[in-house]
């Protein structure tokens, strides 16, 4: 990826529209939150960075850093990857997630970019991250991806306990491999009851597994994108996923 002025420079404008937009999004956070007793400062907010430019990447961290909030950023295609090592976010220091789903022959590149993978979603994904990542000598942390809406264009585990508790247990033993939590995608609907109960699903999950399993490192639940962000932090959202509440649309 070769930088252009529109890549590295933002005009005023632009960077008055992000940060309105951003302090909406943590307006709606705190809301969510203090409906239901929780500290939105403990939140990861997610920078979904698909088509972003470096320079608004870049912004959004700051402005994030700035007002105290725990960031990471978080590509779901493995070729938008090099943009990363751009100057302007390359040093920021800011935590690196892989959101996508993966193919296995992208698993290198995703293993070397990102500390955190939240797209386990099969046993063949689990083998070739580890593989990648013992080679390189490097420990990731993952999150097994469930579809708790059960509809076919998802990928994920069933949202099963019997289904997803072989996997937490295989990334357990792993020496490269470190189980964190779950991850979800809220059901694709306007139905507010049904994005709830999904997401509501995967908590539910978490907490079964951690218990029976005795797995207490499954602190993380990867849940809520820019439309429903409110209820996954109502849910016990530990990290939401946000791109064009924040940006703004993508473009054409």
């Amino acid at each position: 990826m070769t930088s252009s002025a529109d890549d590295t420079t933002l005009t005023d404008a632009h960077r008055e529209q992000i940060a309105a937009r951003l302090d909406d999004v943590l307006a709606r956070m705190d809301a969510a939150a203090a409906r239901v007793g929780r500290d939105s400062r403990e939140i990861t907010v997610l920078l979904a960075t698909k088509t972003r430019t470096p320079a608004e990447i870049a912004l959004a961290v700051e402005l994030l850093r700035e007002r105290g909030r725990p960031v990471a950023v978080g590509e779901n295609r493995a070729q938008e990857i090099v943009k990363h090592a751009e100057p302007l976010l390359a040093d920021n220091g800011v935590p690196r997630h892989f959101i996508g789903r993966l193919q296995t022959n992208k698993a290198r590149d995703v293993v070397a970019f990102a500390e955190t993978i939240h797209s386990v979603d099969r046993e063949g994904i689990a083998d070739a991250l580890e593989r990648r990542a013992e080679a390189a000598g490097w420990q990731r942390d993952v999150l097994v991806q469930v579809n708790t809406s059960g509809e076919d264009s998802k990928g994920g585990f069933a949202p099963t306990v019997e289904a997803i508790a072989p996997m937490v247990e295989r990334l357990r033993d792993s020496r490269a491999l470190r189980p964190v939590g779950l991850m979800t995608i809220g059901a694709n609907t306007s139905d507010a009851a049904a994005i709830r109960a999904s997401l509501h699903r995967l908590r539910e999950l978490r907490d079964t597994v951690r218990e029976q399993l005795g797995a207490e490192e499954l602190t993380e639940l990867s849940m809520g994108m820019s439309g429903d962000l409110e209820i996954a932090v109502e849910e016990g959202a530990t990290i939401v996923r946000v791109g064009s509440a924040i940006f703004g649309a993508r473009p054409a």
